[in-house]
């Protein structure tokens, strides 16, 4: 399994905010924008805090399985990789929504003198800052599931591997 790279989700960040602007922009030209519901904060908060608390359960888990702690829970390999299959999905949509929501924000800055565009742009920042808190959790359980590095091979005096 290939790990995230942040340049792929900056990447997918800007490319959805610019188009997200430009469409904002020419949406608003009909006279009408949609609008930023309050609901995508709460939503990407909540994935957030999943993805956090899995990571943290797993990192608890493995370090007891590590000491070999009498009665420690192991990890399951195949539900390591689902969860960071999960993380990763959601890490990539978070960036989408995040930019999709920055893109709308930054038009609405533009319309800060209506209460609702304000208050728009106040969700819409609040879902970009949501959707940085996934990829925060969706990267940490990823380093979490990470197998270690062999360590033999690096050491020194070790016996190269046939």
């Amino acid at each position: 399994m290939r790990e995230l790279r942040i340049r792929v989700l900056a990447g997918v960040f800007v490319v959805a905010g610019i188009l997200s602007w430009a469409g904002a922009r020419l949406w608003n030209s009909t006279g009408t924008l949609p609008s930023v519901p309050l609901a995508a904060p709460i939503v990407l908060a909540l994935i957030a805090v999943v993805l956090l608390s899995t990571a943290l359960s797993l990192r608890a888990r493995l370090k007891a399985q590590r000491e070999r702690r009498p009665g420690a829970k192991g990890v399951d390999p195949l539900m390591a990789a689902r969860a960071v299959v999960f993380g990763q999905a959601s890490a990539l949509v978070a960036a989408l929504v995040a930019g999709m929501y920055g893109g709308t924000g930054a038009f609405l800055l533009e319309l800060l003198d209506i209460p609702t565009r304000r208050d728009q742009a106040i969700y819409a920042g609040f879902s970009v800052l949501a959707g940085i808190g996934v990829i925060a959790a969706a990267l940490f359980l990823e380093r979490v599931c990470k197998l270690p590095d062999d360590e033999d091979q690096n050491t020194p005096g070790a016996e190269p591997a046939a």
